[in-house]
């Protein structure tokens, strides 16, 4: 009889909470979310030449340079202005592990496929999301395939400290509907900082004029930024950055 009871009980208990979500709880590494209950995006690969190209290159590096941060993302980080990135992030050994394009589900399947696999960074950086904005995706869904990204990081890098940088401003004005969709992501993930292992930063604001317009001279497309506006945000990321190295 009490044999029955307690399979009942079990069967009852299986049915209200599925039992997946118990281990994704168990086995949470990051303070934050989940944000969602919708399925996002599985891991991906690119299949274009360029990103492939990058993809490989970046595992090559990480394998045989000595690099004590890499700097993961899409084309805010690959196409950091060159003089910039000498002056700043050559000095304390940072790759640029950016692939122009990418989305969250991408970054995974790379950080699973050979961008992790050299020697173990002392910190990683990561600046992730903008174009699953721009593909249309609500905000808490981009917001959790951030989380995945840092789940796997904190899961495989352990002793890494994690700087997630808040998506920098889209469009030219406050209103604009990218503009409120970034905005709406780095409420969410502000969240998975703990100024621990995971460091959150938004740096994105000093690129705005008083009244918060995005201009052309920053960023002409009202995405990308030109090297007017890397050097406004490499001050920041130095001493975030440098934060982290301390100690490790």
């Amino acid at each position: 009889m009490i044999r029955h009871r307690m399979a009942a009980l079990i069967a009852i208990l299986m049915t209200a909470v599925p039992w997946w979500s118990l281990g994704a709880h168990a086995q949470s590494l990051v303070r934050c979310g989940p944000f969602t209950s919708d399925v996002i995006a599985a891991p991906e690969p690119r299949v274009a030449r360029w990103p492939v190209g990058e993809f490989e290159k970046i595992n090559e590096a990480v394998k045989t340079q000595p690099y004590r941060v890499l700097f993961f993302g899409d084309s805010l980080t690959e196409r950091f202005d060159e003089e910039v990135w000498h002056q700043n992030m050559m000095p304390r050994y940072v790759l640029n592990a950016g692939v122009s394009g990418d989305r969250t589900e991408h970054l995974l399947w790379r950080f699973q496929h050979g961008n992790l696999d050299g020697p173990p960074p002392a910190v990683v950086v990561v600046l992730i999301g903008t174009n699953d904005v721009g593909a249309g995706r609500m905000p808490e869904d981009v917001a959790e395939g951030i989380r995945a990204d840092l789940q796997y990081l904190r899961r495989h890098l352990p002793n890494a400290g994690i700087l997630l940088l808040g998506l920098w401003p889209r469009d030219e004005w406050p209103d604009a509907r990218y503009r409120r969709a970034t905005v709406a992501v780095n409420q969410l993930i502000r969240t998975c900082g703990d100024n621990g292992a995971v460091v959150y930063a938004d740096i994105g604001g000093v690129l705005l004029d008083p009244a918060g317009r995005l201009d052309p001279a920053i960023s002409p497309d009202h995405l990308h930024v030109t090297g007017a506006g890397y050097a406004r945000l490499a001050p920041r990321l130095d001493r975030l950055i440098d934060r982290l190295l301390a100690g490790r």
